[in-house]
């Protein structure tokens, strides 16, 4: 690729064009390729401090029902079947640290388990209907646009939720439903925009950061959600909604005026940057032949992102959207104050992220390890962690402490996961890597909604330690199944479709 820019030497373009030939032969770069310091901030750090702020906010506006749902349900209108076991369940102590715990104050929506099932697992059907068509349409239009107004489109769907739930369940449900639409699209037009922004050995990194926003929000949204619904102030649990859907109106004034499709369009980007990321990068193919689509779905190598991604979605799922609901009726935390130890997880996975990724960037630029050798070590360590951490709640039984600890200790290895199978889209496919990622994604967060309905269904009158035991022994035998077909079809080299269809 020809690198035409006045600010940029002929010799420096010699050496691109020469590291160049490299990255096609190896599907890597080198870390010595010249990069200009001169700018202080990177266009391309803008993209993912945005990005990073604008998963963390679309993450927060869908963790919070998982919380304020706890104070909307009204526990003692519920009907409980009478041959409930009462016998398998851990023991109440309702005095902390001195004082009496109150209890909750009754919610305004008589929703049985089912129902509640139902409600949290809504905002998936939506969601993977538009991750596939988000993904095209970034390829097609530009990532800006799609990702902007998935994330303002959810903060306004957000913001109204509360005035759906008082107008009745079918159109709250209606509403969680088209908030999962609009944000459908967000991880598959970022993806997208990565493929043309970020060089190749920073993407596990970068992946990290943009990606790791979600950790960031659900860090967030626990406490702070637990403690809005605590509040009187317009009813408690509405704020959780507004708040975070307020956010999200402001946060896309920035994008617009900040972000871009490419480097190639932006027009206040440093030229020595431009010239390096263009180096870099597959440069965006204009030409539109159709999506391979018979090629995609009979590739092993696809299958292989999808399945792994299935099995840890369900984990993941089970944590974000059931945690609450465990920690409050099995564990009896109180869950305006032990949200906060809800919230670690979240949090100890997004610095293992970081810091497992920076890792694996610099193995791979030292060419210590090859990429397929790092997709599926990483992965696979993403995979085990948190499928042992379930193993350890199951062992701890009623210890809440030893719980915590397994799920913050074990369970922060998923973010591995961000230099595991997260940026292999790219390396199958830089020209439909946004597609690809809509379809696994899709496929993925299938589990999103059958994960809360099978839990809901397991534990329905019968809300006991044995049976949240099977919920997790089902989490972790699906995560570590489809982990072991990861590590069997996975593959890093652009494959023969890549190109279009042929």
């Amino acid at each position: 690729m020809e690198v035409l820019d006045a600010s940029v030497s002929e010799d420096q373009n010699d050496d691109l064009r020469e590291k160049v030939d490299y990255r096609d032969k190896t599907g890597l770069i080198p870390a010595d390729i010249p990069e200009d310091v001169r700018s202080c901030i990177k266009a391309r750090y803008t993209l993912g401090f945005l990005g990073f702020l604008g998963f963390a906010l679309v993450y927060a506006m869908r963790v919070n029902l998982s919380v304020a749902i706890v104070s909307m349900v009204n526990q003692t209108a519920i009907p409980h079947s009478d041959d409930n076991d009462t016998t398998d369940v851990c023991s109440f102590n309702p005095i902390t640290n001195g004082s009496i715990i109150p209890p909750p104050s009754p919610g305004e929506f008589a929703w049985d388990e089912r129902t509640q099932g139902i409600i949290l697992g809504a905002f998936f059907i939506g969601y993977v209907t538009t991750n596939v068509p988000g993904g095209r349409m970034a390829e097609k239009i530009g990532g800006k646009v799609v990702f902007g107004l998935g994330v303002f489109l959810t903060a306004i769907l957000t913001v109204v939720s509360p005035f759906a739930a008082y107008w009745g369940l079918y159109p709250f449900l209606a509403v969680r439903i088209a908030e999962g639409f609009t944000e459908g699209v967000t991880f598959p037009a970022m993806h997208s925009m990565l493929a043309h922004w970020v060089p190749p050995l920073e993407r596990s990194k970068f992946a990290a950061i943009v990606y790791a926003g979600s950790n960031f929000g659900t860090i967030i949204s626990l406490p702070l959600s637990g403690w809005l619904c605590s509040l009187e102030f317009w009813g408690g649990w509405p704020l959780a909604f507004y708040l975070f859907g307020g956010l999200g109106i402001v946060w896309y004034v920035f994008w617009l005026f900040f972000i871009y499709d490419s480097p190639a369009v932006h027009p206040r980007i440093d030229p020595k940057e431009k010239a390096y990321i263009e180096a870099c990068v597959e440069p965006k193919d204009d030409e539109d032949n159709g999506v391979p689509w018979g090629q995609i779905f009979t590739s092993l190598p696809v299958w292989a992102i999808m399945i792994t991604q299935c099995g840890q979605s369900w984990a993941f799922y089970i944590l974000l959207t059931e945690l609450p609901t465990f920690m409050d009726r099995i564990l009896h935390m109180n869950m305006q104050r032990d949200l906060l130890l809800a919230a670690l997880p979240y949090l100890t996975a997004w610095i293992v992220g970081l810091v497992i990724s920076t890792f694996a960037d610099a193995l791979l630029a030292r060419r210590s390890i090859s990429p397929l050798t790092s997709f599926k070590l990483w992965n696979t360590i993403g995979s085990l962690g948190p499928s042992l951490s379930f193993i350890g709640v199951i062992w701890a039984v009623c210890d809440r402490f030893v719980v915590m600890v397994m799920l913050a200790g074990l369970g922060s290895l998923y973010g591995a996961i961000y230099a595991g199978n997260q940026m292999n889209h790219i390396a199958l496919s830089p020209k439909y890597a946004g597609t690809l990622y809509g379809l696994t994604n899709a496929a993925a967060n299938v589990c999103g909604f059958l994960a809360p309905y099978i839990v809901g269904t397991i534990v329905e009158g019968h809300e006991t330690l044995a049976r949240w035991h099977t919920v997790f022994w089902l989490a972790a035998g699906i995560n570590m199944g489809a982990s072991c077909f990861y590590l069997l079809f996975a593959s890093a080299s652009e494959q023969p479709w890549s190109r279009g269809r042929r």
